[in-house]
């Protein structure tokens, strides 16, 4: 059956409410530092200081958080599954609503030396993904983190085997998919084909790599619906450089100035700064507002 149909017959037996806002968790000690900068197009950048956000941040430097950033409560809403794609049976993390009707679905895709096992780490990135899974149990939603046929053509089928499947059990929630370092080139696939991108509401690039090829995809030429897509990226990051990101957004807003693009820096914020500072609420909720 064609993926349209099997979306729409789906709509058929199960909704689920439209997404609200999700509602605050820990906003205190997660909410961004005030903004350096800001400017008209919504990007902004915010201060980031290690004796500040990670020393003082975890009980064990880059291992464990302090106990006042996590809540291990949410363990109690995790399970382990099996999920079937075209490259055999793997297994993901379910977080929330796994039983179909999330109002928000979040696919996590974890980046070079990562596993699924990264995305519901309670205490690494200093609670930033203990925050992310509280956020979802806690508002009908969904966090997914699989594991995948690595970063190319075959990791991306398996992404978009689990969107199909997240499509399916929750037809009237969002849906939106934040990839790593290197599974930022799984992002892009999605991405740049419509077809793909139809099942997302938006993307989330943590520490990963722009691609010019997207300029010239197939889904910017369609101009019929535009993906949002947010940017979280260091201005010391040395592996996929500041600048290229600055490069890049030039572009795009050359070719569509009012495309859904939106860039947080995090001012002298090294390659694995966006996973421990975005703040998953303001993000997510922003992206929730778009549609």
């Amino acid at each position: 059956m064609a993926l349209r149909a099997i979306v729409l017959s789906a709509a058929m037996l199960l909704t689920a409410p439209a997404a609200a806002q999700l509602a605050p968790f820990k906003n205190d000690l997660f909410n961004y530092p005030a903004p350096v900068t800001q400017d008209g197009a919504g990007d902004i950048t915010v201060a980031y200081n290690r004796e500040r956000d990670m020393v003082a941040r975890d009980k064990v430097l880059r291992r464990k958080a302090h106990d006042r950033f996590v809540d291990t409560s949410v363990r109690w809403k995790r399970r382990v599954r099996s999920y079937a794609s075209p490259n055999g049976t793997k297994k993901k993390f379910e977080v929330g609503a796994y039983n179909g009707g999330a109002a928000v679905t979040v696919i996590y895709v974890h980046g070079k030396g990562g596993n699924r096992r990264q995305g519901v780490n309670d205490w690494t990135f200093g609670g930033n993904f203990n925050r992310l899974q509280n956020l979802m149990a806690r508002n009908r939603g969904l966090l997914i983190t699989p594991d995948f046929a690595g970063f190319g053509p075959k990791g991306t089928s398996d992404i978009e085997a689990l969107a199909t499947h997240a499509r399916v059990l929750s037809p009237a929630g969002k849906l939106y998919i934040a990839c790593g370092s290197m599974g930022g080139s799984i992002c892009w696939r999605l991405a740049s084909d419509p077809a793909k991108a139809a099942l997302l509401d938006g993307i989330i690039l943590l520490g990963a790599r722009w691609n010019d090829s997207f300029l010239d995809s197939a889904t910017i030429k369609s101009n019929t619906r535009d993906l949002p897509i947010v940017v979280a990226h260091g201005t010391a990051d040395v592996v996929f450089p500041h600048s290229g990101w600055r490069s890049f957004l030039g572009k795009l807003r050359a070719r569509r100035s009012n495309y859904p693009v939106r860039m947080v820096s995090f001012e002298n914020g090294v390659h694995g700064t966006p996973i421990r500072m975005i703040d998953w609420r303001d993000e997510l909720n922003r992206l929730i507002a778009k549609r």
